[in-house]
């Protein structure tokens, strides 16, 4: 352990661990658990969520095959013969919104070129191809979004961005220019639920909010709540609940996200009291009396302090896009901000759903979400040389599984946790150039890195001359800040050096976007590594891999499912 001294100053508040080398010939294996997960008086003071939730039904049932099927073939898509298919798709998907029951929209092997969004507007759908790779389904499209009619989907956020003052100002390159709707939203395959909000931006768009029940009295990672009372609840509802901050910045929703601090807490947390700050999408599995048993464990206490209340929640759920491919011409990056809209997927309002096997080339963004609960979103790949905002972003989102991810392209921000996503999980991630954990800031939390591998040059270096490598550079908005809140976790980080540092000199992976209590366990990599967090996160296993349980969410999950959780 020691403090490094680069681009920022060490502080009491700096932890700085030194990660020994973990080469193949001088590995270190960890034979017994780490002590937050074995040493019972380590576990009450160092609190670990259980992540195991997140995914497809609560991260337990496998995703169901849907086998009633409409061809696009039937309505004149025909792949590789240069014309555009929009029209035939649409009629395709107009037919499966006409029915009642899952199906499965079909498309065969070849390239089907698509100039408009296609819209999933109800339960039960799924778009299917013939895989990803060679041979497979491939959607192509020649132009980006900001060339088509949206039907005034994003009619909301345009006029936010103006009425906000958002725009890109880059004096040096003479640059001054709105901010793209784009960033961060819209998608040729989108879902939403009909005449629904995927994101909340102006006040004057809210809403009242329905509450079937209020709740009395609950503890934080508990499954058993009291409500005042239970006749507006149903077993098997989906409901969200809400934590409202109406008491400014002292607040005990705060203290709950941030714990005891110095950070700077940003006033967007107080300045909507209105709207909630956290929201916990979940299912009700039993009723007794004003005793309530829901499907996943709460993010936070309530009780008189900390008030909260079960909402209505609109949302789709069974959809599926799966075995496809997802290209964009080359086309050129004009900057953070600045995308055209060369978006792949735009997940919004479900719950129980999966995005699998999907390949996106040259997008702006592969895959953006709002507005989720439990999805699984697995066996991803980006690829391309075109520049991308995000790869796989989940923000707005609660119990969101990203497993099996490859991003190969470059990216501003390769893996983002974005404004209040919670229970969160990327797992068996890698990322091969320009890696970014992105803590993004709008009270994230409770979200894990698990089992992700980075492949790193130094991109900089520190006063002394050590290599250095900006791992969690993040973005976020000040009036967001911190870049999360408690008990963000990193589990089993592989870091690859692929250059500029020599065989057994270290490098300095540090961080300038962080946030309060992270849990991290387990770092190692093929250098010397000294890993800068701040503030300084409970840590073990520093210089090697946990060998005893190298997912924490398989861990925690086949604890729950032999009964052994305490969850």
């Amino acid at each position: 352990m020691r403090h490094f001294v680069g681009k920022r100053l060490a502080s009491k508040a700096l932890f700085c661990a030194f990660v020994a080398f973990t080469g193949s010939s001088q590995a270190v294996l960890a034979q017994d658990l780490p002590k937050i997960l074995s040493n019972p008086e380590t576990r009450d003071r160092h609190y670990l969520p259980d992540f195991s939730y997140a995914g497809y039904e609560f991260g337990i049932q496998p995703i169901p095959d849907v086998t009633a099927e409409i061809a696009v073939a039937d309505y004149g898509a025909v792949p590789d013969d240069g014309i555009d298919d929009s029209a035939a798709i649409k009629q395709a998907l107009a037919a499966a919104h006409s029915m009642d029951t899952p199906v499965r929209v079909r498309f065969d092997s070849g390239r089907y070129q698509l100039s408009e969004i296609l819209w999933i507007e109800r339960s039960g759908i799924v778009l299917s191809g013939m895989g990803s790779g060679d041979n497979g389904t491939e959607l192509y499209m020649p132009r980006p979004l900001n060339q088509i009619d949206d039907g005034g989907a994003l009619t909301e956020i345009r006029a936010y961005l103006k009425e906000e003052d958002k725009y890109e100002r880059q004096k040096s390159a003479n640059l001054d220019v709105l901010f793209s709707e784009y960033s961060w939203s819209g998608g040729f395959l989108w879902t939403r639920v009909p005449g629904g909000r995927h994101a909340t931006y102006l006040k004057r768009y809210d809403r009242e909010i329905e509450k079937p029940a209020d709740i009395a009295s609950a503890k934080r990672g508990e499954r058993h709540l009291e409500v005042r009372s239970a006749s507006g609840l149903s077993t098997g509802d989906v409901l969200q609940i809400h934590w409202h901050n109406r008491a400014g910045p002292d607040g005990a929703l705060i203290a709950s996200l941030y714990g005891d601090t110095d950070l700077k807490i940003g006033a967007r947390h107080w300045e909507s009291p209105d709207r909630p700050l956290v929201r916990q999408a979940t299912r009700i599995e039993a009723i007794d009396g004003n005793r309530v048993t829901i499907a996943d464990p709460l993010l936070h206490d309530i009780n008189g302090e900390l008030p909260a209340y079960f909402a209505k929640w609109d949302h789709l759920s069974e959809v599926g896009i799966e075995s496809i491919a997802l290209t964009f011409p080359e086309n050129p990056y004009f900057g953070h901000h600045n995308e055209a809209g060369y978006n792949g997927i735009y997940f919004t309002g479900v719950h129980n759903g999966w995005i699998r096997d999907v390949r996106v080339t040259n997008a702006d963004s592969g895959i953006l979400t709002d507005d989720l609960a439990n999805v699984t979103i697995a066996n991803i790949v980006t690829d391309g040389d075109h520049k991308a905002h995000y790869a796989v972003h989940v923000g707005n989102v609660h119990n969101v599984l990203i497993d099996g991810l490859d991003v190969m392209n470059p990216t501003q921000h390769s893996l983002s946790f974005n404004t209040q996503a919670t229970k969160s999980v990327y797992r068996d991630a890698e990322v091969w150039t320009t890696p970014t954990l992105d803590q993004h800031a709008g009270a994230n939390h409770q979200n894990l890195y698990d089992s992700v591998t980075v492949h790193v040059a130094p991109n900089d270096q520190a006063e002394d001359g050590t290599p250095l490598y900006d791992l969690f550079k993040a973005g976020g908005a000040g009036y967001w800040q911190p870049g999360h809140g408690r008990y963000n976790t990193i589990w089993n980080l592989n870091i690859r050096v692929e250059g500029g540092v020599e065989a057994d000199a270290p490098i300095a992976i540090v961080g300038k976007s962080e946030g309060p209590e992270a849990r991290v366990v387990g770092v190692f990599g093929n250098r010397p590594i000294l890993f800068d967090y701040n503030p300084e996160p409970y840590s073990e296993s520093m210089g090697e891999r946990v060998t005893a349980a190298p997912s924490l969410y398989d861990y925690q999950r086949n604890q729950r499912l032999s009964g052994r959780s305490a969850k």
